[in-house]
């Protein structure tokens, strides 16, 4: 780039008359700079910002998406999924979230299967809250989830309030399922979740859970989205965009929201990172990724390392991890003491 464009007398003459000194009038002094407070008035200037010190980071043990041809570190039988879960609650998540699946590694809802997963991890780690998906695709599963829900096997099960081509498959849930699957959670004692994967899904849950009246503000809600087919996240600029619009749109939807944010796909930890400093919830696991990180080849090897990562993100940004005790009260759910056991 060429300077012969500057006018260097011009130059000459202002550092003259400058005498070659900054303007600086320390006012305040003696000190220089005070972050804290101004010499003119007793008020804070900048005051801490309004983060909630204590942050859930729960674990996703396994969905209802991945092969092990997508990781083939994925916990697929009963057995791995219970050892996959203890190793977390051991290392100290602040709950579990489940799935089973069958002998050929597909999700079903059995409940037989979440039994075999929970009541030992309810009987080793006393408190541990433990959600999960009924999810109901299948031929009888819709009387599998009303034994379980009578059973309560779950202190909280999401409604997915969502319509959408995940990946190459549809996934939708009919307008009477939505509504009467939250009626018999609620009616169980169990805490409803919702769980969103784009904008219209908020749109869904304000027009038919909210406006009917059969959920109030102060809800659990769970955000997965940047899977194919969800609201997008292909770089950072779209993921922060996203984010924020979908927790915008949740608030104007539910003013007293927790919202847990999940370490999506390529997003991976980029996003639960971003939301961790936004003062939100996050969970992590391999339910929702098969990556560790958005711009690097490597596959998850356990959901133990994936919560350490969750755990390591809420230290470096000055968050605790919130406890068995402090997940329930934050979550709205009974102490253990009176817990469903």
């Amino acid at each position: 780039m060429s300077s012969d464009t500057v006018h260097w007398d011009l130059v000459a003459k202002g550092l003259e008359r400058a005498q070659e000194k900054m303007v600086w009038r320390p006012y305040g002094a003696p000190e220089i700079v005070d972050p804290e407070y101004s010499a003119y008035h007793d008020g804070m200037i900048q005051s801490p910002w309004n983060v909630p010190s204590t942050m859930i980071v729960q674990t996703a043990i396994t969905g209802a998406f991945f092969s092990r041809r997508g990781n083939p570190n994925q916990p697929i039988s009963t057995a791995e999924i219970l050892q996959s879960a203890r190793e977390c609650a051991q290392a100290g998540s602040s709950a579990i979230h489940l799935h089973v699946r069958d002998a050929r590694g597909y999700n079903v809802l059995s409940v037989e299967k979440f039994r075999e997963v929970v009541e030992p991890l309810r009987e080793e780690f006393p408190g541990i809250s433990i959600d999960g998906c009924y999810v109901c695709a299948l031929e009888g599963e819709w009387d599998q989830m009303k034994r379980a829900l009578d059973a309560g096997l779950l202190d909280a099960v999401p409604v997915n309030t969502t319509a959408v081509y995940q990946g190459d498959s549809l996934f939708a849930k009919p307008v009477p399922m939505m509504l009467e699957k939250t009626r018999l959670i609620v009616e169980s004692g169990a805490k409803p979740i919702v769980a969103v994967y784009t904008d219209a899904d908020v749109s869904n849950a304000d027009r038919y859970l909210f406006r009917s009246g059969l959920l109030g503000s102060g809800q659990a809600w769970c955000v997965l989205p940047a899977l194919p087919g969800c609201s997008p996240m292909e770089n950072p600029r779209q993921m922060i965009d996203g984010l924020l619009r979908l927790t915008t749109l949740i608030r104007d939807t539910d003013p007293d929201a927790v919202i847990l944010v999940c370490a999506a796909a390529r997003a991976s930890t980029y996003l639960v990172t971003v939301a961790a400093a936004l003062g939100l919830h996050i969970r992590v696991g391999m339910e929702d990724t098969v990556w560790r990180w958005p711009h690097r080849p490597e596959k998850l090897e356990s959901n133990l390392q994936a919560f350490r990562s969750g755990a390591a993100i809420a230290e470096l940004l000055g968050r605790d991890v919130a406890t068995f005790a402090q997940y329930r009260e934050i979550m709205g759910l009974p102490a253990f003491a009176t817990a469903v056991q």
